[in-house]
């Protein structure tokens, strides 16, 4: 209740705020005690997911403000509270995926085909803001996040809205392969999103590099360690992971104890992945999806 009532005094002022204010706004300590109602973020942050759930509203609609979790770059348009985007304008920069959207709608300069993440498309100019045929977004990643629920949500709405394709640029790794399964069926934290956020059946696609088809020699791999053959065999146990191809792909990186990074790509040329890798996987539709 005193974090909802928070949330409504935001409301009625038309305010914005971030997590962080919330938690120092709600933080005292109660009557003559010692005890104080938040001693820690940790405690607050969760009332706000309850709340979401409970009220079946997204956190931009209390009016809290998310971190900048990634950028979208390419022919796209947002009326976001007002103020329109296009982020075309904007330059290899692009937008932030910090969305207020409570009052947002999405369009496209042109129809685009696909959605790729990848950053680096955009600075070596083979996903030109201005001349691109599809949108790109990037995520600020890591294990234990997986893909930012603001960056997964955008794409969900480019997905249904403009009916993209939603192609996944992730690295060859246990790890990798977590974050496509975030984007494809939604993660365990944020389940309760997973409606509004994940692209489910054909389309979303995985690219990850395959080492034996691009002859990557075994000394830019990456030893295993004990956490990627673990959540690799976790993996294995997924229903959206039990086609042929999923289950080869990752049983060939255990036998061969390494992994296989983007940026691996490099070792053949700095503008690899970008000017053949990419174009190639795109017209041959070698993807796993």
């Amino acid at each position: 209740m005193l974090v909802a009532d928070a949330l409504n005094e935001l409301q009625k002022a038309d305010l914005t705020t971030s997590l962080r204010e919330i938690y120092y706004r709600t933080k005292h300590t109660m009557g003559d005690s010692h005890e104080n109602t938040f001693d820690d973020q940790a405690e607050s942050d969760p009332v706000i997911e309850d709340l979401e759930v409970g009220l079946a509203a997204l956190r931009e609609e209390f009016h809290v403000r998310a971190e900048n979790a990634g950028t979208i770059i390419g022919p796209v348009i947002f009326e976001d509270d007002g103020d329109t985007v296009n982020c075309a304008k904007l330059g290899k920069g692009g937008y932030s995926c910090l969305p207020s959207s409570r009052k947002s709608t999405c369009r496209s300069r042109s129809a685009p085909p696909t959605s790729c993440s990848s950053s680096r498309r955009a600075r070596s100019g083979t996903a030109s803001p201005r001349t691109s045929s599809g949108a790109s977004t990037t995520a600020s990643s890591s294990p234990a996040t997986a893909s930012p629920a603001r960056v997964r949500r955008l794409a969900r709405r480019l997905h249904e809205e403009k009916k993209l394709p939603v192609y996944v640029l992730v690295d060859n790794d246990p790890w990798g392969y977590y974050i496509y399964s975030v984007v494809k069926q939604g993660s365990i934290n944020l389940a309760f999103e997973s409606q509004r956020m994940a692209i489910p059946q054909r389309s979303s696609s995985a690219c990850p590099p395959r080492p034996r088809a691009l002859r990557l020699p075994r000394n830019v791999g990456i030893k295993l360690n004990d956490k990627d053959i673990s959540r690799a065999k976790e993996l294995m146990a997924y229903p959206w992971f039990q086609k042929k191809e999923w289950q080869v792909e990752i049983k060939r990186m255990l036998t061969s104890g390494l992994k296989f990074e983007l940026d691996a790509l490099a070792n053949k040329d700095f503008q690899y992945l970008t000017k053949q890798y990419l174009p190639r996987k795109l017209k041959d539709k070698d993807w796993l999806d």
